[in-house]
């Protein structure tokens, strides 16, 4: 079979919401930096695209979580996150948004494409409205019993126990998440994406051209899926944070997010093409084009029933495969951002990375396990021991070690330069090795090429378990005492060495994909240019010229400590890792803001805008279904305010009444679960987490400004 002419690598959008953790990195990133490594060490064409999914209500519900814009937001999250990725060693070709122009017009123009040739039809229906927020509620505003599991922690379109999709309609009980009363049905128009009229296509495309090389949990759910019966899917919503809808009659309408965001794969293709002065085109219109996306199991429906039959409708090719990965579990239990229960990326970094004794090595450390206990076909589980077992027990005790030993003794019996090879006193084991190199080569790309990026790791360490068990039956430090009594034996240790150095030249080719600092580092120590890990070198025994010096050796990989992991299990189950913490990003472990956290540097008239007054609490309550908010009367002298504040977990009501408090009084208004929240009291957090009012030394009167 001929190669494809190019190809098109993706990897799911992420929400611009909040930081992104280890789940999301096994699931659908560093897979796909994987298969994209490897494709570029092949020397094909391929571009690797991902962006920033900045739409939806996910966005302005973080913003009223932190008191701010949906725009301020995705300006936030956008830049963490690409950041995240970068300190991580993704090599995406280009890092986009949903929120830039292109991505604007290209969603407009698809849905304007749909609408011209009457693929999409109008429907009236009736959609949940809050009637004290006065507003239709997206999905994502609704919140019920979830009718599969009976969890109480279901939304309008997912339930966040058992996972799976759902519609408002089918949430038991459900009620509104702004006001937290019980919503009402009011008509409203939408335009719809008739899914059954495509079902035959799906039938033929999924489950008989695709059912043998998708995986079996894809091909799984798209099967349920199609025999449940398709529906047809609103492609707008009534919402003001999103793509307007481009058509006259379509006030306060937006594109919905599932529709606008796959929709991000071509416009950050566009984007990259004009960045490189590249034609897009064939990589959306070429059928010689490998599309593949690399997405988690919650994102199978709209990839591959959904995306495709936009694509096919659009005139444009279709993925080639979809390798879902199934969900990463921490510490025995379900990934969740609201119970604090998660690894952040942010938070390795910060912990490991930036580290003095950190840097890409401890990149490449996570790497390694998230690769090794990838959940490709199962739920798989990230545990701290497992982490340093993996890292001690195999990237160094394995891996480093044979590579270590190698470079020591290079430089210890053949004067740290590449000995020459003597053909003709080659024994079994050498023959035997030379093969095993060979052999992997061969498997390793094999199960690339099948997206089975586990058992392609283990064959690369295996290698070098190999590598280790040759050069202890060669035991070259044993044969250099006897030189002496027979100088020949040199030769021996030649042979040897020169092999264990060339299978250490091929190990950091095939590591390359999955270890990518690790590999350079190698090159390094080599002293070799980087063009050695083009795949077409791999599985040669000439890559290090005889007679070359090469640099003295380097620890590829240092120990993980019982007091670190110990570390990080006691700040996971202590809730040390914040969530929501306010408008800057989550600061980790138990350590104090330093002034590198300070917010960006402001002048003295725009403090002066700032209007602080003394108050004093007159009345206080909780606010029903919200266990961290509470509603407070005071009195500011000149008037009395309601104040919805989050300290409810800090504070019972009975204890502040009376206390004096200091008020930003000119702060402008919002709703809080249905409530009008009119300002906000100051409080300073110790380094426990703990509130703290902030409130003059003495009794004044209320109103009193604060200057």
């Amino acid at each position: 079979m001929s190669l494809p002419k190019r190809y098109l690598i993706t990897s799911a959008l992420p929400y611009a919401n909040g930081l992104k953790h280890v789940g999301h990195l096994a699931g659908a990133y560093i897979p796909a930096d994987i298969y994209v490594r490897y494709l570029r060490a092949q020397k094909r064409d391929v571009v690797f695209v991902c962006g920033s999914d900045e739409h939806g209500t996910a966005i302005p519900i973080q913003a009223t979580k932190e008191g701010t814009t949906p725009r301020a937001i995705i300006d936030k999250y956008h830049e963490a996150m690409k950041q995240d990725f970068d300190d991580l060693s993704m090599s995406f070709d280009i890092y986009h948004r949903t929120s830039e122009p292109i991505h604007h017009e290209t969603a407009q123009e698809f849905f304007t494409y749909l609408y011209d040739r009457g693929e999409l039809e109008t429907k009236e229906t009736e959609q949940y409205f809050d009637e004290e927020a006065k507003t239709f509620l997206a999905d994502r505003y609704i919140k019920g019993t979830c009718p599969n599991c009976g969890s109480d922690r279901a939304f309008g379109d997912q339930c966040e126990n058992c996972g799976r999709t759902l519609s408002p309609d089918e949430l038991i009980n459900p009620v509104s998440t702004l006001s937290g009363k019980a919503p009402v049905k009011k008509k409203t128009s939408h335009w719809y994406l008739p899914l059954g009229k495509h079902e035959e296509f799906l039938r033929e495309w999924i489950l008989k051209e695709h059912k043998d090389d998708w995986r079996a949990t894809v091909v799984g759910q798209c099967k349920s899926w199609i025999e449940g019966g398709l529906q047809s899917r609103a492609v707008t919503r009534d919402l003001d944070w999103g793509i307007k809808v481009p058509l006259k009659d379509a006030e306060g309408k937006v594109l919905y997010v599932w529709f606008d965001a796959p929709i991000g794969y071509v416009s950050a293709t566009k984007q990259w093409a004009i960045d490189n002065d590249k034609d897009w085109e064939p990589y959306w219109y070429d059928k010689d084009t490998k599309l593949v996306h690399f997405i988690g199991k919650d994102n199978i429906v709209f990839h591959c029933i959904i995306f495709p039959i936009m694509l096919k409708l659009h005139g444009n090719i279709l993925p080639t495969n979809v390798p879902a990965n199934e969900f990463l579990n921490l510490e025995g239990d379900k990934m969740s951002t609201s119970r604090n229960w998660k690894l952040d990326m942010r938070d390795y970094i910060n912990d490991f990375v930036k580290k003095e004794n950190g840097g890409t090595q401890c990149v490449d450390m996570l790497r390694y396990y998230l690769t090794q206990i990838a959940p490709e076909t199962k739920d798989s589980e990230f545990m701290w021991k497992g982490f340093q077992d993996a890292v001690n027990s195999e990237l160094v005790s394995i891996f480093g070690n044979f590579i270590n030993r190698t470079w020591v003794l290079m430089h210890k019996l053949c004067g740290g330069k590449v000995p020459k090879l003597h053909e003709e006193l080659l024994d079994d084991d050498d023959k035997e090795i030379i093969n095993s190199i060979k052999q992997s080569v061969v498997t390793v790309e094999r199960l690339l090429e099948e997206y089975k990026f586990r058992e392609a790791l283990f064959e690369v360490i295996d290698l070098s378990r190999k590598g280790n068990q040759y050069m202890q039956k060669k035991e070259p430090w044993i044969v250099a005492k006897k030189l002496a009594e027979n100088p020949e034996a040199q030769k021996s240790i030649d042979n040897t060495m020169h092999l264990c150095l060339q299978l250490s030249a091929n190990l950091a080719i095939l590591i390359n994909p999955f270890l990518p600092n690790t590999a350079r580092k190698m090159l390094s120590m080599m002293k070799v240019v980087e063009r050695m890990l083009e795949w077409e070198n791999a599985g040669t025994l000439n890559l290090l010229r005889p007679g070359y010096a090469m640099r003295a050796p380097e620890l590829l990989f240092r120990k993980i400590e019982d007091d670190e992991i110990k570390f990080q299990v006691e700040k996971l189950k202590s809730g040390l890792i914040k969530s929501d913490a306010g408008s800057q990003l989550p600061v980790t472990g138990n350590q104090q803001p330093e002034t590198s956290n300070l917010k960006p540097e402001i002048q003295f008239d725009d403090f002066a805008k700032i209007d602080l007054k003394v108050g004093t609490i007159l009345t206080a309550e909780k606010v029903e279904k919200a266990d961290k908010l509470l509603k407070l009367s005071i009195d500011l002298g000149f008037e009395t305010r309601t104040i919805v504040s989050g300290i409810a977990l800090h504070f019972k009501p009975e204890e502040i009444v009376g206390k004096q408090v200091v008020v930003v009084a000119n702060l402008a208004p919002r709703k809080m679960r249905g409530i009008e929240s009119n300002g906000m009291i100051l409080m300073a957090e110790d380094k426990e987490g703990k509130l703290h009012f902030v409130k003059p030394e003495s009794v004044i009167n209320a109103g009193a400004g604060v200057s």
